[in-house]
């Protein structure tokens, strides 16, 4: 009861996650990718990154560094569970073009390295770059909501998760 008040009142102003990676935010739907798209894996929106690196949106502890080092997921201290996805079935590149910065069971503070990447060789290979941000525990917030459009740069906010 009381989180509810506070939140009625001027409370927490929500749980911030920053963008990984600099580039223009891209609405989840527009993902081509219908497990992205139509939020399977949960809420989020999604980067066409600027850049080839992606850095920790906010401090957590790595849950899984694929091996092919194209995604990653987190938790963060706020206990959102986080996968960032570099690009559309970039798996099959087999890790080519990808180098894992972090390893599994890693913590790391917001603006870490986790992830770097060739843009121009995944773009060559075929791939699209856009990246997915996932809060694959959406259920447990009453919003995801986008707090950025257009352009983006690493470390700015991306989105605002509210409380139930």
């Amino acid at each position: 009861m009381f989180g509810k008040l506070k939140g009625l009142f001027g409370g927490s102003a929500g749980i911030a996650i920053a963008a990984p990676v600099s580039g223009t935010v891209v609405p989840l739907e527009q993902v081509p990718d219908p497990t992205f798209a139509q939020g399977i894996l949960g809420q989020g929106v999604a980067v066409e990154p600027a850049e080839g690196r992606i850095t920790a949106p906010a401090d957590g502890t790595v849950d899984m560094m694929f091996d092919t080092g194209h995604a990653v997921s987190l938790t963060t201290k706020d206990g959102v569970e986080l996968l960032i996805h570099v690009g559309i079935d970039t798996v099959q590149l087999k890790g080519a073009h990808y180098k894992a910065c972090c390893k599994t069971g890693d913590s790391v503070k917001k603006g870490d390295l986790l992830i770097e990447f060739d843009p121009a060789a995944i773009r060559d290979a075929g791939y699209q770059l856009v990246t997915p941000v996932i809060v694959c525990n959406t259920d447990r917030f009453s919003g995801v909501h986008t707090a950025a459009t257009g352009a983006v740069a690493a470390g700015d906010q991306l989105l605002t998760l509210s409380e139930k």
